[in-house]
């Protein structure tokens, strides 16, 4: 199949990667540019351990100089491609979630205590889901500092555009609401709402896919869990 992916450049390697092994075209059309934030400080406090909730906020603390006084605490990854990124950033203990917010709020109750000391939240500017307010409400003190922004795609890439115009495209791969929405904004903006009729969605969670409502896909799936491993198996 041929396939719009509408990751971030950065994140979108290893996916087509995955793609072409599973005998898939990927035709790029990323819809969020990452942009760090360099202004950011990252406190010198005595962590009980480091939450990452995206690869792009693993990829981002992993540029700072402060990497060298952080290397050594523990890292909570919301996902496998979030611990990835962490590990090649160079921090030393990774624990993986199950994908989500929910999840990576369960692993800090089940591994992590309030009094063991605060916790530091690395993340973009725009967050999935309010961690930070979940597990203060179990007692955790948690620090949010955001060292990347992703900002949105005004015009629909031009390579998604002649896709959908040209009928050379299958399907759509989404991993976040956020991109959704953005889509379907964009195919409007540029007319093409009805060349989607021929296209599958394919969703990474319930919540993309409900930001995709409106739009006249052929099919909409969504992957059994929110990680990429799942997203994949609905292309079999």
């Amino acid at each position: 199949m041929r396939l719009l992916v509408t990751r971030p450049d950065e994140d979108a390697g290893p996916l087509v990667e995955a793609l072409a092994g599973l005998g898939h075209e990927a035709i790029a059309a990323p819809l969020l540019a990452i942009r760090p934030v360099e202004d950011a400080a990252i406190p010198d406090t005595p962590w009980q351990a480091i939450l990452i909730t995206s690869a792009n906020g693993a990829r981002a603390i992993g540029a700072r100089r402060e990497m060298t006084r952080l290397s050594q605490i523990p890292v909570l990854a919301v996902g496998e491609a979030s611990a990835a990124a962490a590990r090649v950033a160079g921090f030393a203990e990774v624990a993986v979630a199950g994908g989500d917010v929910h999840a990576l709020a369960g692993l800090v109750l089940g591994r992590l205590s309030p009094g063991g000391g605060p916790l530091l939240h690395i993340a973009g500017a725009v967050t999935a889901g309010d961690l930070k307010g979940m597990l203060e409400a179990r007692g955790f003190s948690v620090d949010r500092v955001v060292l990347y922004e992703a900002v949105t795609a005004d015009e629909l890439p031009a390579a998604a555009v002649a896709a959908l115009r040209g009928g050379e495209a299958d399907g759509v791969l989404f991993y976040s609401p956020r991109t959704a929405r953005q889509f379907a904004q964009l195919v409007h903006k540029a007319g093409l709402e009805q060349k989607l009729v021929t296209l599958t969605a394919y969703c990474l969670s319930a919540a993309v896919a409900e930001a995709l409502n409106g739009l006249p896909f052929k099919m909409t799936a969504v992957a059994a869990e929110p990680n990429q491993t799942s997203l994949l198996e609905l292309l079999a």
